[in-house]
């Protein structure tokens, strides 16, 4: 899949150009708040290199979001094994101007649609104190789970308590 759009968004594959806004995005402390470190430039496109050979694979993953032309973060669904299994995960991550328009809930669900094809359930996860991407998840229809650690965060970060919400495929 190269693109999927919304009724707002367009929901499309990395380009050269959008390297720079998503670094920029990466490197702000309001958006990486519930993240253990910023990025460098150099780790930003380290993890577009990773979302594309995703996209390579499977054909679906990590799309840029886009609202009238212009970078405003990213969403999709990509596997992980941060539970130790292999899931579907749905994520995103949104330039701060693009906060509170609903922009995220639009483009996870279109991301949901995608993932459920593909996947018996559709994961997703967070700190715990990440009440705007909670919020999200619930307006989303997903169900909280509970709460673990996570493994790639080492032990006793303040950030290291996750929450885990699911999504079946439908009946």
């Amino acid at each position: 899949m190269q693109e999927v759009r919304t009724a707002r968004l367009l929901l499309r594959r990395w380009r050269e150009a959008d390297r720079e806004p998503n670094a920029a995005m990466n490197a702000d402390p309001t958006v990486m708040e519930h993240f253990p470190s910023l990025l460098t430039q150099e780790q930003s496109d380290a993890a577009v290199e990773g979302i594309e050979r995703h996209h390579e694979e499977h054909g679906y993953g990590l799309w840029v979001v886009a609202v009238d032309g212009r970078f405003a973060g990213f969403t999709g669904v990509q596997w992980t094994d941060a539970l130790g299994g292999a899931d579907l995960e749905v994520g995103w991550r949104l330039a701060r101007w693009a906060w509170g328009h609903g922009y995220a809930t639009e483009a996870a669900r279109a991301s949901l649609e995608v993932g459920l094809r593909h996947a018996e359930r559709v994961i997703s996860i967070t700190s715990v104190g990440n009440d705007r991407s909670r919020r999200v998840m619930e307006r989303l229809g997903m169900t909280l789970e509970g709460e673990f650690d996570h493994p790639r965060i080492v032990d006793g970060h303040p950030l290291q308590r996750h929450v885990l919400y699911t999504l079946p495929k439908p009946p």
